[in-house]
């Protein structure tokens, strides 16, 4: 065992989670990063096709390994669901991510968590309790001074991020009602292989072939994405999810300083603090639950 090897043997559980999760957000941040590079050429579809396709090359030995476990589901109408949900949200996000700061689109992405209290209600019929509906309303009352009618932020690409949280948060609604009598793996594989259908006819509308460079990034991009989503799981998988949470609002961080260095965003004090709102309410839900030993509400993109 090599020296760095054993250091992190040492650490605890929750501290061996927090790196994983640093590592999420860093492999979030730059697949944000790439989709704002390449947006000038590439279009919202066209980079949701290349992500979704890389994803679905990078899960081929899984799937080969196995293909009748892989594919084992029962719920085929929600797996279609959640899948078109996805990928409508990925475009929506890939769009903002574009169009948007880094800082402002990660920040307004954060309100998946706030669309999650209704649609558990709706959809879960769970009971929600006044503090989670107080937060929710404080949260989106943190989107709509980032939203300011004043501001700076353009209106469609903000909206869209919000419908993309919206959408993901269907996601994971679904993936909570699918965890029941289905494996985590067995919704990846569907989700890469329904997103990578559903992203096709959108791609071919606005297709154009990528150059060797931007190929090569494009499948970056779609391997960082698989990437989060495996940091992410593994994070929570070794730590406390109160630990965990505030872990992940770390990327906002680290989008300010990418956004400031690469592209020279400096985002307003307005939009910094409905930001923050945002977080902040977010963050109590995802730790209110924890304590109450619900599961996490919140998944990577």
């Amino acid at each position: 065992m090599t020296d760095r090897a054993a250091a992190y043997g040492r650490l605890s559980a929750n501290a061996r989670g927090a790196l994983w999760m640093l590592a999420s957000a860093l492999a979030f941040t730059l697949m944000t990063t790439l989709i704002k590079y390449l947006g000038a050429e590439y279009s919202p579809a066209l980079q949701t096709f290349y992500r979704q396709l890389a994803g679905l090359l990078a899960l081929t030995p899984i799937i080969a390994r196995d293909p009748a476990r892989a594919f084992a589901a029962k719920r085929h109408g929600l797996l279609l669901f959640r899948a078109a949900a996805g990928t409508i949200g990925m475009i929506l996000a890939f769009y903002a991510y574009q169009q948007l700061p880094l800082a402002e689109a990660n920040a307004l992405s954060f309100t998946r968590s706030l669309w999650l209290v209704p649609l558990a209600v709706l959809v879960l019929r769970e009971q929600v309790g006044p503090w989670r509906v107080g937060a929710t309303l404080v949260g989106f009352a943190g989107a709509v001074i980032m939203l300011r009618p004043t501001g700076d932020l353009p209106a469609l690409p903000a909206l869209a991020a919000l419908a993309s949280a919206l959408l993901f948060a269907m996601t994971v609604t679904g993936m909570k009602a699918l965890t029941r009598d289905h494996s985590i793996t067995t919704l990846i594989v569907w989700s890469a292989v329904l997103g990578l259908a559903f992203s096709t006819p959108l791609a071919l509308i606005e297709w154009r072939w990528p150059t060797p460079f931007d190929l090569l990034l494009l499948a970056a991009m779609g391997v960082l994405g698989l990437a989060n989503q495996a940091l992410y799981i593994k994070a929570m998988s070794l730590g406390e999810a109160t630990a965990m949470a505030p872990i992940e609002y770390t990327r906002l961080a680290i989008a300010l300083v990418v956004g400031f260095v690469l592209f020279h965003e400096i985002p307003d004090s307005w939009a910094m603090a409905g930001a923050l709102v945002v977080i902040a309410a977010a963050l109590f839900i995802t730790l209110r639950e924890a304590r109450m030993k619900q599961p996490p509400a919140i998944s990577p993109e």
